[in-house]
């Protein structure tokens, strides 16, 4: 008998966020000092990189997924919440649009990512994710029983055109 996917969990299976615009687009800038944080330093990534494959210069595979930041002038929800000792961050989310699960009390464990990588993102473009609950189930392990949350993003350019798919594994237990 299942005893933490509820009807009301199960309810959450296939929601979908509303698109959400990164503040910035891909910059030059941005993009040099994600480039040596991870130690590629592919030509294609500079400023006037004349590829013709990507059609100019690029951002490495994965850089969409970390585009999506607090935009200047939002206020900063960690500050908010400073003082507030119930304040565990979870209800802050991940950021990708999505409704908080109702699971009060329960820790949440990074259980692994899948990505699909379809183009680079360009100098200059625009990005947009939205997410959705892929899948929510229950398993028991030897300390009771977990969730296991999946949600699934994409990441688009402006004009539609798909750059990564990403699933994430959350466990809630």
């Amino acid at each position: 008998m299942s005893t933490l996917l509820t009807d009301e969990i199960r309810g959450y299976i296939g929601l979908r966020s509303e698109a959400i615009t990164a503040c910035d687009g891909v910059e030059p800038g941005a993009v040099r000092r994600y480039a040596q944080a991870i130690m590629d330093d592919d030509p294609d990534y500079a400023p006037g990189a004349g590829n013709a494959r990507h059609r100019g210069p690029v951002a490495p595979p994965l850089y969409p997924s970390f585009m999506f930041r607090r935009p200047f002038g939002e206020p900063d929800p960690l500050t908010e919440h400073a003082r507030d000792p119930d304040f565990d961050g979870l209800s802050l989310g991940a950021g990708d649009g999505l409704p908080e699960l109702p699971l009060p009390g329960l820790a949440m464990l990074n259980a692994g990512s899948e990505v699909e990588f379809f183009r680079y993102a360009r100098h200059g473009e625009t990005v947009i994710q939205r997410s959705h609950y892929a899948d929510i189930y229950e398993r028991v392990s030897k300390s009771g029983p977990m969730l296991l949350v999946v949600t699934e993003t994409e990441y688009r350019a402006a004009d539609g055109d798909l750059l990564l798919r990403v699933r994430k594994t959350a466990i809630r237990r």
